[in-house]
């Protein structure tokens, strides 16, 4: 059985939020009040993305120094090294931004599927965002709509590695949830399945445990079938 690994970026790969490190750093402090309307559920992660983006006054260099420093579960390249070598696609997802999941990854030489906001220069020290994997029927009006990812991989097992509240749909939808943080609390407060991990080195052991069931699973269908 091979299986499609959609894992989250920022508190899940990312130790931290990169997002609202960046903002701490180089946005003017009213961005606090811009997410705490998305706390609230007035506005949506896109709305609140792009009046938090324009806030930013950084250059090109000062954002890859910030990138430089970013720190990742040092257990990750290896539960990616688990997955492949049995087979599965990894991809990761992230409501963030693609300059910071791109050059995160690619630090750590891991070439791997990214889907993330565009980050987009537009001169000097200022920005600008946009969102190719949006989708209008998003339900939680996010930037990158995750759903979308579980969707186009039909029929093959969705894996949701995720710790906040941009997996809270998308964790719906998997036939297994990996989850950390906000997102353990929101699937036990919600009734949803999942297992609760502190980062991948307890992912690596709990993904091949579930893998090692479902085997079994079917192979006791497919001796149960064949005896009929």
């Amino acid at each position: 059985m091979k299986c499609h690994l959609l894992v989250d970026f920022d508190g899940t790969i990312a130790m931290e939020d990169t997002t609202d490190l960046l903002l701490e750093r180089f946005a003017d402090p009213s961005w606090h009040e811009i997410e705490d309307e998305w706390k609230a559920g007035r506005i949506g992660s896109r709305e609140c993305m792009v009046r938090q983006i324009d806030l930013v006054r950084a250059t090109p260099a000062q954002l890859d120094e910030f990138v430089a420093g970013i720190v990742i579960d040092a257990e990750f390249p290896a539960f990616v090294d688990l997955a492949r070598r049995q087979g599965h696609t990894v991809s990761v997802l992230s409501d963030g931004l693609d300059r910071t999941v791109g050059a995160v990854l690619n630090r750590e030489g891991l070439d791997l599927p990214y889907f993330a906001n565009h980050m987009q220069h537009v001169g000097g020290d200022r920005w600008r965002l946009t969102f190719p994997h949006s989708r209008s029927d998003c339900h939680s009006l996010a930037g990158n709509c995750k759903c979308g990812f579980v969707d186009s991989h039909s029929g093959t097992p969705s894996i949701v590695v995720g710790d906040g509240r941009s997996d809270f749909c998308v964790a719906q939808r998997a036939d297994l949830v990996l989850a950390k943080g906000p997102l353990a609390r929101h699937c036990r407060a919600s009734g949803l399945p999942h297992f609760a991990i502190a980062g991948f080195a307890e992912a690596k052991g709990v993904f091949a445990g579930w893998l090692e069931k479902r085997v079994r699973i079917a192979d006791c269908d497919s001796a149960q079938y064949g005896d009929e």
